[in-house]
C-alpha cells in the first residue's frame, strides 16, 4: 500500500492506492496555518487513521510547495511560509516513525499523470502548474527527475522568451526579478495584465465570461496569455522535446488552450512541425496526491 500527502496551504489531502493505483481511501482536513509542529501532528494523524481503518501500514510519499534545499536539507520557496527553514522530511519521519520521501507539488502532478494518466506510456512528460505559481516537474521512462539543485522543472522562473516591447523589463516577480513567465501566465499574472490593459480587476474565469459576452479587451487578454503560455512552452519543448506536456492548476480548465496552443507554440519550435501533446490532466485536483504515493521508486537521484 501507498500512502500520498499533499500538503497544501489551505487543506492537506491524505490517500491510500493498492499496487495497480486504484484509490483505497481518501481524507481531507484544514491545514494548520503558520503552526508547524500542528501540521506535523495533522499529518501523523491521518496516516494513523488511514492505516488503522485499513489494517496495514504503506510507504509514505509527501507533495510540499517549494522543495528541500540540497544545500542544507530545509525547506525553501514554500509558500506556506511555517514551512521554510526547518528539516520537514526529517521531522516527519521521526514522528511517523519510518522513512518518508518529499517532493514538490508540481513535481507531483507530474508523475501522477505519467504514471497512469494523461501522460501514461510516453517517454517524458512535462506537466505543468498554471495556477496561483507556474511550476512544473519532468518524468522520463516513468522516473520524476529531480537534479542536483533540486530545480528540474522550474520554468516559471526563467524569463518569458521572444518579448514584445512592452513586455520589457516584465513585472516585478517576488523571486527579485523581472519578467518570470510566472508572472504574465499564472492566474494573478492572467489578472495583472487585463487590469494593467483596462484598469479592471477580474478573476480568470470572469476574463473568460465576459469574453464570452462579447468584451473585446476581454478577448485580447486571454490571447496575450495564450500567446505568452504558447512562448513559454515552446522554450521549454526546444531544451526538452517532451513527449507530453499535461497541463493542471486551475488555468487548466480553459479548454480553449488544447485547440490554440499547437498552432502557436509551432512558429517557435526549432523543428518544421510539433509532434508534443498538450493535454488536460486525467486526475484533475488528485494528481498532487496520487502522484505523492507513488514516489517510492519514482526518483531519479543526482
Amino acid at each position: 500500500m501507498r500512502i500520498g500527502i499533499d500538503l497544501g496551504g489551505s487543506k492537506i489531502e491524505a490517500a491510500a492506492l493498492d499496487e495497480d493505483g486504484a484509490t483505497l481511501v481518501r481524507r481531507r482536513v484544514s491545514t494548520p496555518r503558520h503552526d508547524y509542529q500542528g501540521t506535523l501532528t495533522t499529518i501523523k494523524d491521518l496516516v494513523d487513521a488511514i492505516e488503522f481503518d485499513l489494517g496495514c501500514r504503506g510507504s509514505i510519499g509527501v507533495g510540499t510547495p517549494g522543495s528541500i534545499s540540497p544545500f542544507n536539507g530545509r525547506m525553501r520557496n514554500a509558500n506556506s511560509v511555517w514551512l521554510n527553514d526547518q528539516s520537514l522530511d526529517k521531522d516527519l519521519q521521526a514522528v511517523l516513525g519510518r522513512p518518508v520521501r518529499l517532493a514538490n507539488d508540481a513535481d507531483c502532478f507530474a508523475l501522477s499523470e505519467a504514471i497512469d494518466g494523461a501522460g501514461r506510456g510516453a517517454g517524458t512528460v512535462f506537466g505543468v502548474i498554471i495556477g496561483t505559481g507556474t511550476g512544473a516537474g519532468v518524468v522520463v521512462n516513468g522516473r520524476l527527475l529531480n537534479g542536483p539543485n533540486a530545480i528540474a522543472g522550474e520554468w516559471g522562473h526563467n524569463p518569458l522568451p521572444w518579448p514584445n516591447g512592452d513586455e520589457i523589463p516584465g513585472p516585478c516577480c517576488y523571486c527579485g526579478l523581472h519578467g518570470c513567465i510566472e508572472t504574465y501566465v499564472s492566474g494573478p499574472g492572467m489578472t495583472a495584465d487585463h487590469h494593467r490593459r483596462v484598469d479592471i480587476a477580474l478573476t480568470p474565469p470572469e476574463i473568460l465570461q465576459v469574453a464570452r459576452n462579447g468584451d473585446k479587451d476581454a478577448e485580447e487578454t486571454l490571447r496575450r496569455h495564450e500567446d505568452r503560455l504558447a512562448r513559454g512552452l515552446a522554450s521549454v519543448i526546444n531544451i526538452l522535446d517532451p513527449d507530453v506536456i499535461v497541463l493542471g492548476g486551475g488555468l487548466s480548465n480553459l479548454q480553449r488552450l488544447y485547440r490554440r496552443l499547437p498552432d502557436l507554440i509551432r512558429p517557435y519550435v526549432f523543428s518544421d512541425s510539433l509532434a508534443t501533446r498538450i493535454v488536460p490532466p486525467a486526475h484533475g485536483d488528485s494528481g498532487g496526491v496520487r502522484g505523492a504515493a507513488w514516489l517510492w521508486n519514482a526518483i531519479s537521484r543526482p
